[in-house]
């Protein structure tokens, strides 16, 4: 029996006090060292509640207010570098979960959709031409091929002969546009908005919504947001006041680059720029600002030199943003816009995530020297059949092209088209990872099957031990092992959401970096997250039983961290190879001003969300193979490593994530 570890004790809360220590620091960022006031609650509304999180000025009477939209896949705290910035200068902010994101009770149904899309920027589309086509396939496809058909727009848009209808393109922004004017400490005569990507939409049904009223928006900030003809609404009964664009020059969504490939002066002086701009192509320019802010007519379009996701942190755009909010609302800011905090509080609550995770390693210790677990542990596999030179490379290069290769088209079908019930599967970009992993499940099944055939010289459960699925004693499948590393994981996963329901509690905080990854569940959730869950293990379990044994290195049985090292190394080039051969495809052509790659070589259609998530998606499997190769070390078996990375990808994708 294994002495239980009081260094993997000391070492596990050396770990969690960390984790609080930077989430105290985070907390006292977002709070401007007590000088704003941090609620959380939810305001009702037609629809279903809509949940929030407002930044209060402390002693603030009669401020301006400005409410904030986050984008599609994120939640109100992606907006937290927004709201931090604006309430250190003395604004009153509200940003909101949107339909089917974070906590809020209304899904992304609630947006409603019709049976046709364009092709083109709204009012520029033609049935001649062929840009106004019919939309068929899933609820959920006909809901993000409308993402930017807005409810204001003329019926020829926003309503079919079916009966549907564009109902609230606001995702709730509407609702809570009106929450913020009636805050007692807020002008209602002094008001704005700003939102990010699908949060762009939101703004400007939000601004439509409220045009020619006493709360009239007097700023409109879009991050990443995009635009559409005056034809295509009552431009006669709709103005938008003082509107800014924040355009990202490597933006991996086309409708936000006008359909072009990319974003270059050719773009800035079309008719469609030049209409929004107020100016003539040959006085078009970025970084300007066209019109008066007194009249509402005040326009800019800031080139920004980043990437899509990017936009919501980027400190250029902040700061002309913030500067923009101060000349439309009509304050003076106190403190100057380059003089920025918000992103200190990002990198320690990311601090914060990993030292939790890390606490997973030193908790397995400890559960190790409980004898009912230590029984799941077991050397590893003889040495005789490891892959070596050509034959290793071989297969590797085989694994990470059939990955890479398939991600494209297998994460966009079951984003889209796959026929899954919806009343069961509602997480939508989850729906994507189920149809890539669907088939890389059944191909891995099959490899599994032909290379245990090819076994020679197996006794007993060899075979299965070889490939981290079986007891080195007993023959087939090892279900007490897997049964033991379920359970363990139910430990290690209890222990992790305790930290993360304790940040939340006292300091409104969950782990993440920027976009939501460790959030607490409500009923919903964890319901979906059951459902999810067995698909992703599956996969993990096939995956790691792939990488981790079959094709294990030399390097696997060398103890020690060189050992673990040379093992990791090994391990990574295999789990995210095949996703690195697609950023790269993607972005090499983008930065040649080409185009991203997807986009050139598989049409748009093949761009935009998967492609953009490879930013959060390769960092996060780089960290998930730090804890498979180290429990396949630790315990001769793949169980505990995919079984835990497998309910922590599920409940990244489940936790805060679009749900319909």
């Amino acid at each position: 029996m294994k002495r239980f570890s009081f260094k993997s004790m000391i070492l596990c809360i050396l770990l969690i006090a960390g984790v609080f220590v930077c989430l105290f620091f985070a907390d006292r960022i977002q709070r401007d060292n007590g000088r704003i006031e941090v609620s959380e609650g939810v305001i009702e509304s037609e629809a279903g509640d809509l949940a929030y999180k407002m930044y209060t000025p402390k002693g603030v009477t009669n401020a301006p207010g400005v409410l904030l939209l986050h984008g599609y896949q994120n939640d109100h705290e992606t907006c937290a570098a927004y709201a931090i910035e604006l309430a250190r200068r003395g604004v009153v902010v509200l940003a909101i979960d949107e339909y089917g994101h974070g906590n809020t009770e209304p899904g992304l149904l609630c947006r409603g959709y019709v049976n046709h899309r364009v092709k083109v920027n709204f009012g520029e589309d033609s049935e001649a031409e062929k840009t106004f086509v019919s939309v068929g396939g899933p609820t959920r496809f006909k809901i993000m091929m409308n993402f930017s058909n807005l409810s204001f727009f003329d019926e020829h848009y926003s309503k079919d002969a079916d009966g549907n209808a564009i109902t609230d393109s606001s995702c709730g922004g509407i609702a809570a546009y009106a929450y913020l004017a009636s805050l007692p400490n807020v002008d209602r005569t002094r008001l704005g908005l700003s939102g990010h990507s699908m949060g762009t939409w939101s703004s400007w049904s939000v601004a439509a919504a409220y045009s020619g009223t006493e709360i009239e928006p007097k700023a409109t900030v879009l991050q990443c947001g995009e635009l559409f003809r005056d034809s295509a609404y009552d431009s006669d009964g709709i103005h938008f006041n003082n509107v800014l664009l924040l355009q990202a020059k490597w933006d991996e969504f086309s409708y936000f680059r006008d359909y072009k490939n990319v974003v270059n002066d050719e773009l800035l002086r079309s008719a469609l720029r030049t209409e929004f701009l107020g100016t003539t192509a040959d006085k078009a320019a970025w970084n300007t600002t066209f019109g008066s802010f007194a009249d509402g007519s005040a326009r800019r379009m800031e080139l920004l030199y980043t990437n899509h996701r990017l936009t919501t942190h980027n400190e250029k755009g902040l700061a002309v943003a913030l500067d923009w909010f101060a000349d439309a609302l009509g304050y003076k800011n106190p403190i100057a816009s380059s003089d920025q905090t918000a992103m200190n509080k990002e990198w320690l609550v990311l601090a914060a995530m990993l030292l939790a995770l890390l606490s997973l390693l030193p908790l397995f210790e400890m559960l190790e020297s409980i004898p009912f677990f230590a029984k799941g542990s077991q050397p590893l596999p003889p040495k005789e059949d490891l892959k070596k030179g050509w034959k290793w490379w071989k297969g590797a290069i085989i694994t990470m092209l059939i990955a890479g290769l398939t991600y494209p088209f297998m994460t966009q079908l079951g984003h889209g088209l796959l026929p899954l019930p919806e009343n069961i599967f509602r997480m939508t970009v989850g729906n994507g990872f189920v149809s890539w992993y669907g088939l890389l499940i059944i191909i891995m099944i099959i490899t599994t099957a032909i290379s245990l055939r090819g076994m020679k010289n197996a006794h007993l459960g060899g075979r299965w031990h070889r490939v981290g699925l079986g007891s080195m004693n007993k023959p087939g499948l090892s279900w007490g092992n897997f049964f033991r590393s379920f359970l363990r994981v139910i430990v290690m996963l209890a222990f992790l959401y305790l930290i993360v329901y304790l940040a939340g509690l006292f300091f409104k905080l969950d782990l993440r970096f920027i976009w939501p990854f460790f959030r607490t569940f409500n009923l919903m959730r964890l319901g979906q997250f059951a459902i999810y869950y067995p698909i992703f293990a599956l996969f993990f379990i096939l995956n790691n039983s792939k990488i981790m044994a079959s094709m294990r290195t030399e390097s696997a049985y060398k103890k020690g961290f060189f050992g673990f090292m040379g093992s990791w190394l090994s391990n990574i080039l295999l789990m995210v190879g095949g996703v690195l051969l697609i950023v790269l495809i993607e972005y090499i052509p983008f930065f040649m001003d080409l185009g991203p790659g997807a986009d050139l070589l598989f049409s748009s259609t093949f761009g935009g969300p998967f492609m953009s998530l490879l930013i959060l998606f390769v960092p996060q499997v780089v960290v998930f193979s730090i804890f498979c190769t180290y429990y396949y070390r630790r315990t001769g078996n793949v169980y505990t490593g995919a079984l835990l990375v497998s309910a922590l990808a599920a409940w990244i994708v489940t936790g805060g994530s679009s749900f319909l």
